[in-house]
């Protein structure tokens, strides 16, 4: 299963974070696969519109996935925590409008990564 489900149509991007048995809580996979795709669409100069949303019906993305964090030794946790830094970064600076499109919880780094789009 991909954790990161990218449509493009119509020179719209939606891309879908796709962990809803987590409710779209944020690991490491996660953050490293949606780095890559935002690099990859910051290429693309006839896109528009980049929306982000979750799968699922409960929850935009609960925030950090606690379970693998608890696990993490000091190195690991700073990054993680860098790479959830690098995502947010990309939203912010992309160079077309991103929308998040929210539903359900958008809890802690889920929050933050709504903050980090141009319009919620």
């Amino acid at each position: 299963m991909t954790l990161i489900n990218l449509e493009v149509k119509d020179k719209i991007a939606l891309l879908t974070l796709n962990r809803p048995e987590a409710l779209n809580a944020l690991n490491s996979d996660l953050l490293g696969e949606l780095h890559a795709q935002l690099k990859q669409l910051e290429k693309e100069e006839d896109l528009r519109c980049l929306i982000v949303t979750g799968s699922g019906e409960k929850a935009f993305a609960a925030g950090a996935d606690i379970s693998e964090m608890a696990e993490m030794d000091p190195d690991q946790a700073e990054e993680f925590s860098s790479c959830g830094q690098k995502v947010f970064t990309c939203l912010a600076t992309f160079p077309c409008p991103v929308i998040a499109a929210i539903h359900g919880y958008a809890l802690g780094g889920g929050f933050e990564l709504a903050l980090a789009c141009d319009i919620r």
